[in-house]
């Protein structure tokens, strides 16, 4: 019989126009070069900037709001210079939705899986906040998602047949469930440890080498 142990799951619930998730990237990333298949990270979407427009209407003005807006975003990412970052954001480039890019996100996971998803994810973050590119549009969406690893075809009628959509149903409604506030979240343990925002690499990290050490811990010592 195998003592191999089974990867510690992580659901990773982000939006794909929210500065922290694109923050975020760079721990993702170290988590899979130390980790490895030691974990097995599933990307879940939410919906913060569904209407975008509103959102920073509401939030930041209706005059200037996007102003302010572009400002905060660069003022954020200001510190992390591996993370280059376009000034027409929000400015010039103004997505109306993220949902689109979470709906072909969905396809793709779907069809290609999630390693290939988390490389699609980055690809489309990658495209607006270093490129400027509107992300909330379906034809740049596919023209990203289209890749040797993720048949268009397949993609295509993901997203036409429904199962995308149930998909990304599916994401919100979980969320709900867990008590997932914003993006980006971590949630371990069945739901039991859930970091949410600007989580540092070494309290991620902590978490995740306490379930390995105590892989079978229970919900309660009660």
């Amino acid at each position: 019989m195998s003592n191999t142990a089974s990867p510690i799951a992580i659901d990773y619930y982000s939006d794909a126009l929210c500065v922290w998730a694109w923050i975020a990237q760079p721990r993702l990333e170290e988590l899979h070069r130390q980790w490895g298949d030691r974990i097995a990270i599933r990307h879940r979407y939410l919906d913060i900037f569904g209407d975008s427009h509103g959102k920073i209407a509401g939030q930041w003005g209706a005059t200037d709001g996007f102003e302010k807006f572009g400002a905060h975003v660069a003022k954020s990412v200001a510190a992390f210079d591996q993370l280059p970052l376009h000034p027409d954001l929000w400015t010039k480039v103004r997505p109306r939705s993220s949902l689109q890019a979470h709906l072909v996100l969905r396809a793709v996971a779907l069809v290609a899986g999630e390693a290939v998803v988390e490389s699609v994810a980055w690809r489309i973050r990658r495209a607006f906040f270093s490129a400027a590119a509107d992300i909330s549009d379906a034809s740049t969406l596919l023209d990203i998602a289209s890749t040797g690893e993720c048949d268009p075809r397949l993609l295509e009628a993901a997203l036409r047949d429904g199962s995308a959509m149930a998909a990304l149903s599916d994401d919100q409604r979980s969320a709900n469930a867990l008590g997932v506030r914003g993006s980006p979240t971590w949630v371990l343990n069945d739901g039991r440890q859930v970091l949410y925002g600007n989580v540092g690499y070494r309290i991620l990290n902590a978490n995740i080498e306490e379930l390995a050490r105590q892989p079978k811990a229970g919900a309660s010592w009660c």
